[in-house]
């Protein structure tokens, strides 16, 4: 390496021109010119980072063309991932939930189905069951081998007791 490559600074803060330009006269006039170049393209491939910032100008043929915008999203990329992921898993949660109480409504419409068809049969098994009812079936049906005692119930008395 040369006395003129190791004069000027490997990096510069900002990564421009101007910090390395004092250095730029005593090279030159020393006859490393040539060196002096080279040396600041090769600072400027490696201090480059690759992405470089929205321009402070705005063109519309950088709007149109989608520069701007990519710039803008490529540094908020995972903040734009995570609000994606958090909306869907909230539209699918909500969703679900709305499925939910729908089931509901329509399970609580079965139990009201269910409990007015329950007590419908319970009427019908009461009003079948009395003594005027069995009577007029009995009657019916002449196969019947079953009829009405025409005697009062007997009273049987066990023991002492009256």
């Amino acid at each position: 390496m040369s006395k003129e490559e190791q004069k000027v600074p490997l990096s510069s803060p900002e990564g421009n021109e101007t910090d390395s330009q004092p250095n730029e006269a005593p090279s030159e006039a020393a006859g490393g010119g040539a060196t002096l170049s080279a040396t600041l393209e090769r600072m400027k491939r490696h201090a480059s980072e690759g992405d470089e910032a929205p321009a402070a100008s705005l063109r519309f043929r950088d709007i149109l063309g989608g520069d701007y915008l990519w710039a803008l999203v490529r540094h908020q990329l995972w903040v734009i991932m995570l609000v994606v992921l958090i909306t869907t898993a909230y539209i699918g949660v909500r969703y679900q939930c709305q499925q939910d109480m729908i089931d509901i409504s329509q399970l609580e419409k079965d139990l009201i189905d269910a409990k007015f068809q329950a007590l419908s049969s319970s009427s019908n098994l009461t009003r079948m069951c009395r003594q005027s009812n069995v009577l007029d079936l009995l009657n019916a049906n002449s196969d019947s081998l079953l009829h009405i005692s025409q005697q009062p119930p007997y009273i049987i008395e066990v023991g002492g007791e009256k």
